[in-house]
């Protein structure tokens, strides 16, 4: 690989998606210092790339807005022909990523041949369904023979701006020395979702050990934060939900000493950030590769139902209505988890 290759890298999809493909830039930097990188995301996802010393450029497209349908598509595709890429990186396995990338010219392109335009990339790589996804993404990297280290993380860049705000936040509670557990109650897929119940009787729990709680999340889980807060009624729980940005909630993250979150972008912004999650999975399995994989991680599941996993990312109701995936986790479950891994024992789910 010359040593000032031009580096395209296409990660289209949700925020834990775009997170989970950073040990990729980061190892191809890591290989190749002189290498310049640029990423192309969504506009959602644009934020958390920011300051992260691997790469050079974050380019937005709004693929569902301003920039949707083949109008669009054209339009993105000059722009990056004009940028003279040497290569490009393609985990994203949409059509529209694989065309995106040959139309721009680009002569090297390296994607899964699980991709839908497969046939559009120069080298296809096996996508293995029994490796992690941050493994998988890594798999890329084989033609450039770049042998990748094996305990890769993500890792996210708060600004110096992101801390003080994070440090005004917790001033204002009164928590800027005191013990924590971040909680993610949120999720896209309501399958993916604990029962609020649960969440309000493990915040209850927590409050009892004389730990504070503060709910993390985006906007969308704003109702469901504030349903939360007015059932624990407690002085020492608070949320953050819709108040800060992806890197300072991921900021708020490395605070705590640990965060309880579902299937979702929180529990990746926590392992970019070297917190220790227990992560409860239900309608999706941690076989599928999105496992959280810190030393101290826990992942909370109920095995041996013949329905699960009943979907890839989850769905909007249990296709059998009996939700027992997420039913059969218990708050003693998790709360002893929470315990578990804040005391510095050895990681492991308390069955």
């Amino acid at each position: 690989m010359p040593e000032c290759t031009k580096v395209l890298v296409v990660q289209t999809a949700f925020l834990g998606d775009v997170v989970l493909t950073l040990p990729l830039i980061q190892e191809l930097k890591r290989h190749h210092p002189d290498c310049l990188i640029d990423v192309v995301v969504v506009p959602r996802c644009a934020e958390a790339l920011e300051n992260h010393p691997d790469i050079h450029k974050t380019i937005m497209y709004d693929k569902r807005g301003m920039d949707k349908g083949i109008q669009g598509l054209l339009k993105m595709a000059k722009h990056l022909r004009q940028q003279g890429y040497d290569l490009a990186l393609v985990p994203h396995r949409s059509l529209r990523s694989a065309v995106l990338t040959r139309i721009a010219g680009i002569p090297v392109r390296i994607g899964f041949n699980t991709s839908a335009g497969r046939w559009l990339f120069t080298k296809q790589i096996e996508y293995r369904k029994n490796l992690h996804e941050v493994d998988r993404n890594l798999e890329l990297l084989k033609p450039l023979e770049i042998i990748p280290s094996s305990k890769a993380l993500p890792a996210l860049y708060p600004s110096d701006e992101d801390v003080k705000i994070v440090d005004l936040f917790l001033a204002t509670l009164k928590l800027l020395e005191k013990k924590f557990i971040a909680i993610a109650p949120g999720t896209v897929w309501n399958t993916k979702r604990w029962l609020r119940e649960r969440f309000i009787e493990l915040a209850k729990k927590i409050i009892e050990q004389r730990h504070n709680v503060i709910l993390v999340g985006g906007k969308e889980d704003r109702q469901l934060s504030e349903e939360i807060i007015s059932y624990v009624q407690s002085e020492y729980i608070a949320s953050c939900v819709g108040k800060l940005t992806i890197l300072q909630s991921a900021e708020l993250i490395r605070r705590s000493a640990a965060l309880v979150s579902n299937d979702s972008a929180p529990m990746h912004l926590a392992v970019a950030m070297r917190t220790p999650v227990v992560a409860i999975f239900g309608a999706t399995v941690p076989e599928f590769g999105f496992a959280p994989r810190g030393e101290r991680d826990v992942v909370i599941e109920t095995t041996g139902l013949s329905c699960r996993p009943c979907s890839i990312h989850g769905g909007e109701k249990c296709p059998i209505t009996t939700f027992e995936c997420m039913k059969q986790i218990t708050v003693e479950r998790v709360m002893e988890n929470v315990e578990r891994i804040t005391s510095g024992s050895n990681a492991r789910d308390v069955r």
